[in-house]
């Protein structure tokens, strides 16, 4: 059974998609966040702007127009659909790897304080590099990585205090 995920672009347009549909876009690798997109006979050049992984939101820009994209997976629409949202206030002490990959660049260390959203290091999953941020304000406890680290889906990176 493929995934199912729900787009919004730009708060104003509702798309579906499932997983094979995702896998089935020629998509190539131009460079570092840029790609060339073939779908339907259509060509498009898309560069990734800016992530927030933890919202699951990204500013792309295709063929020079630029989108706010949220994407939702199935246990997402699930939470939406029985009315129960997340907590708003984050107690986060640990930032974990929300996915299998590689760490690119650790930008904080010991010590160091840090605002809700600063990133705070780049993980490369999927042949798309993502920019953890910092869930909350405070200060870095502990670093347990560095760059060219493989790590596993919910592996320990960064600890908070």
């Amino acid at each position: 059974m493929s995934k199912s995920f729900k787009t919004s672009v730009n708060k104003t347009h509702d798309f579906d998609f499932t997983e094979a549909q995702i896998e089935a876009l020629d998509i190539v690798e131009k460079s570092k966040n840029n790609y060339h997109v073939l779908e339907g006979n259509q060509s498009y050049q898309a560069t990734i702007l800016q992530t927030n992984f933890n919202q699951k939101t990204y500013t792309i820009q295709i063929n020079g127009n630029t989108y706010e994209v949220s994407i939702a997976d199935e246990l997402d629409m699930l939470i939406d659909e029985l009315g129960l949202e997340v907590a708003t206030e984050k107690k986060e002490n640990d930032i974990k790897a929300p996915m299998p990959g590689l760490i690119v660049s650790v930008d904080v260390e010991i010590g160091q304080e840090v605002k809700e959203g600063d990133g705070i290091l780049v993980l490369e999953a999927m042949k798309m590099e993502n920019t953890l941020q910092a869930p909350r304000d405070g200060v870095v406890k502990s670093v347990a990585i560095q760059a060219g680290d493989k790590v596993e889906k919910n592996t320990v990176l960064i600890e908070m205090e």
